[in-house]
């Protein structure tokens, strides 16, 4: 079967591709140039955040060597107070010979060491080094008694019936409030950090998670969540590893900022919002294009049936004075009947564009009507048949129309039998559906052409404008509800059209 379109459907088809490229051009660019913006941002996101992890290093250090500064400084302040025990001891149980005098001057110069010393009755006697706003602070002496009582063993004097207890010194203590706020601080800030990048610090298992920063913690309800969350922080970057004092090894856990990360989705969301616009857009000039059509084929329908008007009423009157004329009854029969079908005609057209009134009819006799008509005018060597499976089916037709559509169905299979041939109608139900199918033996459709066939400027005639079958599914379509298409076709055997029909 060959296939020819006339210049109207070429041309449409050779602009569809024309801007289906140019399109795609556009898209290729737009996308190309926001990636390479993208890519520009996304290495200097890059930059800071290699920036903030080699701060995040150097300052892990810079912890560690005050930890080692401030542990001097402890030893010193544990030295101090063991030597002001020993001092005491010394001054508990002295030797004769021995001379007190530096013991005394020692324990007396004592300056940062607290101490508080009880009598026999264990009522506080004197004490030294406490703050100044808490020396007649009962319950701030009454806690500091039970903290040095767990810490160290009293000093015992059983002549005077004292005991002298005592503690670390302020300094020593300061120096541990401020190292465990300059390692909470360090904390602190790397999770709250200026990169903005995810975070999680965890234990030296880098399973546990002692802190994070810049996560949805609904992210990490289950265990099953944070080990997977981790997992994929481990494979985007290598966790840093840092050494804090008193709390051993731990590991900086972090991704990219939640900017970059849009950055490098940010193609992807362009090109479906691209996607969706020309979806939009084609369904929109696609409406307009279908109203446009549906406005001429109106036009041309309710145009042709006034031009045809006019002369069928003048054939008319011919036909009476021929009559009245004695010419012979059988050829004023047969101009009769043509006279009959052009006011059939006129009246499909008629109807193109309003509403047709559709009655339940016998589906057969509709198909034997058409098929008896047309029988006499073509070639004597197509053979028709009609079978049914079901006598008697019936279906809501508007006969005028649906005569029309069996026409071209049947005009067009005999031309692609080139005039001999078999053709059969064959009526049936399919889930209680009015189906009816129209097998020829001609040249067939590919396959790749079984819905463009139905759309205008298609025609496998050498002359023709291609608007028989676009104007039989718009009549099974938009008027009877219906729906048609190739059921069956191959190259040099057949085609068969198949109609369902609303019940």
């Amino acid at each position: 079967m060959y296939i020819r379109y006339v210049n109207l459907y070429s041309n449409k088809q050779r602009w569809k591709i024309f801007l289906f490229f140019v399109a795609m051009v556009i898209v290729g660019i737009t996308l190309w140039y926001s990636n390479h913006i993208a890519d520009r941002i996304r290495e200097g996101e890059r930059e800071k955040v290699e920036l903030w992890s080699e701060a995040i290093q150097r300052r892990a250090q810079l912890v560690t060597f005050t930890e080692n500064l401030f542990n001097g400084l402890r030893d010193e302040e544990r030295k101090k107070a063991n030597l002001l025990a020993k001092a005491y001891q010394i001054l508990s149980d002295p030797e004769d010979q021995n001379d007190l005098t530096f013991v005394t001057d020692y324990i007396w110069s004592n300056s940062t060491i607290p101490i508080l010393i009880y009598d026999g009755e264990g009522k506080l006697s004197n004490y030294a080094n406490l703050p100044q706003d808490k020396a007649n602070d009962g319950q701030y002496i009454d806690s500091l008694y039970q903290v040095m009582k767990q810490k160290y063993d009293p000093i015992k004097f059983p002549d005077v019936g004292l005991k002298v207890y005592y503690n670390d010194s302020y300094l020593f203590m300061e120096l541990q409030h401020t190292m465990d706020d300059l390692i909470n601080s360090f904390i602190s800030e790397t999770v709250i950090n200026s990169a903005s990048v995810p975070v999680i610090v965890t234990d030296s298992t880098q399973t546990q998670i002692i802190r994070l920063g810049n996560i949805d913690t609904l992210a990490l309800a289950t265990k099953e969540a944070k080990l997977l969350k981790l997992e994929t922080m481990r494979q985007d970057n290598t966790p840093i590893p840092i050494d804090l004092p008193g709390q051993g090894k731990q590991y900086i856990f972090f991704e990219d900022s939640e900017v970059l990360q849009q950055l490098q989705n940010f193609p992807i969301l362009q090109l479906i919002l691209i996607g969706v616009f020309l979806v939009i857009s084609y369904l929109i000039f696609s409406t307009f294009r279908k109203a446009e059509q549906n406005q001429v084929w109106v036009g041309m329908a309710k145009e042709t049936a006034h031009q045809l008007g006019t002369p069928l009423s003048s054939l008319m009157a011919w036909s009476s004075l021929l009559e009245a004329q004695g010419v012979d009854r059988g050829t004023m029969t047969e101009l009769n009947k043509d006279i009959d079908r052009l006011n059939t005609i006129t009246d499909r057209f008629s109807k193109i564009g309003s509403v047709p009134e559709l009655h339940a009819l016998d589906l057969e006799e509709a198909v034997r009507s058409a098929i008896d008509y047309l029988q006499s005018r073509v070639s004597r060597r197509v053979k028709f048949e009609i079978t049914s499976d079901t006598p008697g089916v019936t279906a809501p037709l508007n006969l005028p129309l649906f005569g029309w559509v069996l026409e071209n169905l049947i005009k067009n299979a005999v031309d692609a039998m080139d005039g001999e041939g078999h053709l059969k109608a064959h009526i049936f139900t399919e889930n209680g559906t009015p189906c009816l199918e129209i097998t020829d033996s001609g040249k067939g459709i590919p396959k790749n052409k079984w819905k463009t066939v139905f759309q205008p400027g298609y025609t496998t005639k050498k002359r023709g404008w291609g608007l028989g079958l676009s104007l039989v599914k718009r009549i099974i379509e938009n008027y009877h509800k219906g729906r048609i298409y190739i059921r069956w076709s191959e190259p040099n055997k057949g085609t068969t059209f198949r109609i369902e029909l609303d019940q």
